[in-house]
């Protein structure tokens, strides 16, 4: 059953502008004051709160940061809605617990965006909570069936995680089997760079393990992208390439939230690294961070190669699919520019091995097409 959303603010107007965006598709609360805002809080347990900073008696900061304190079992995002936009500001609104930060005046189609991004994410941090409920059991049931127990364990949060990165990478008709393909890709050019590479020492085998699971999710920040952008038929202005460009940004803080949340092994860790920094460059030119050299996490460098061989030999509505050995041409061009060149020679050694994924990829999606024709 969907817990309602909870808007926070003392002006009337703002929150009946709230209202009007959310009506339509979510069951709504209101509170003009923080003190109300605890009080229905600990009444109806709604599963998002937008939350307005400045207000008389108790502000934003403080009722965020009593509501965490009792939140207990279940989970309630807070996302701070605020015309406060200073890095300090934002800093101050996280420390005090909260989960997502909107700055006055917003986008109406972002907010949304991000109230269903932190939804998912609700939802996705209470299942796993009462999984982890059904697998506490007595110790001496718990050693009989741990080995069995482990496995399903492990194939259900690769089912998870690999449908969370599909939630961002459906609403994009063109990419096929891309996911499948980045993570065969990165798991190739790691276990080339762990025979091979400069990087021995720091690629084991949980480090692949780690980076086939994480690597799907790259783009998982398009969730937070207005389909006016991510679906446009055609190249992006300047302005909407700007936008796009934060998916890298949405990503990594929804997966940072989740880290909040429970235990930051490997996995998660990579998963964040991958997502913020899966786009920049080995000169300094990427984004966001306009990190250079080794700066850029490694798994992030050895994404950007998959993930650009992949776009290369991907058709798009605004381009046709480069062959393999144009594309392969174009990547080693980028050596040291775009790329690590540790990176770029696994690449070059695993070129036959690479291209006969894609292949037997585009043969599975044509033999899928002709099935549904």
């Amino acid at each position: 059953m969907s817990r309602p959303i909870l808007i926070v603010d003392d002006n009337e107007m703002n929150r009946a502008i709230l209202e009007e965006i959310l009506s339509d598709q979510f069951e709504l609360l209101s509170a003009c004051d923080g003190e109300e805002a605890v009080a229905m809080f600990q009444e109806h347990r709604p599963g998002l709160i937008l939350m307005d900073i400045m207000m008389p008696g108790m502000n934003g900061y403080d009722a965020c940061r009593l509501i965490k304190s009792q939140v207990g079992e279940g989970f309630t995002n807070i996302i701070l809605v605020s015309a406060k936009a200073s890095p300090e500001e934002r800093v101050k609104g996280y420390d005090a617990g909260a989960d997502d930060y909107i700055i006055k005046p917003f986008d109406d189609e972002e907010l949304l965006a991000k109230v269903k991004v932190q939804l998912r994410l609700r939802d996705a941090l209470e299942a796993a909570a009462e999984a982890r409920k059904t697998v506490s059991m007595d110790n001496d049931r718990l050693q009989e069936l741990v080995k069995e127990q482990t496995r399903e364990l492990v194939e259900k949060r690769d089912m998870i995680v690999f449908a969370l990165a599909n939630l961002a990478d459906s609403r994009d008709p063109e990419t096929g089997e891309h996911l499948l393909r980045i993570r065969e890709y990165c798991k190739v050019l790691a276990e080339w760079l762990q025979a091979n590479g400069p990087y021995r020492d720091q690629i084991d085998s949980d480090f692949i393990d780690a980076m086939y699971l994480a690597s799907p999710l790259h783009d998982i920040g398009k969730v937070g992208i207005p389909d006016t952008i991510l679906l446009k038929p055609g190249r992006l202005t300047d302005s909407e390439f700007e936008l796009m460009k934060e998916h890298s940004v949405i990503g990594a803080e929804a997966l940072e939230q989740v880290a909040r949340h429970g235990e930051n092994g490997l996995f998660l860790k990579m998963a964040i690294e991958i997502a913020r920094s899966h786009h920049e460059r080995w000169d300094g030119g990427g984004y966001p961070d306009g990190l250079v050299g080794p700066a850029t996490p490694l798994s992030a460098r050895i994404t950007a190669v998959a993930d650009v061989f992949d776009a290369l030999t991907s058709a798009r509505v605004y381009k046709q699919a480069f062959s393999f050995e144009v594309a392969r041409s174009m990547i080693q061009n980028d050596c040291g520019t775009h790329f690590d060149p540790a990176v770029i020679e696994a690449f070059a050694a695993c070129y036959p091995t690479l291209a006969d994924i894609r292949r037997a990829s585009d043969k599975v999606e044509s033999q899928r097409q002709r099935d549904a024709a």
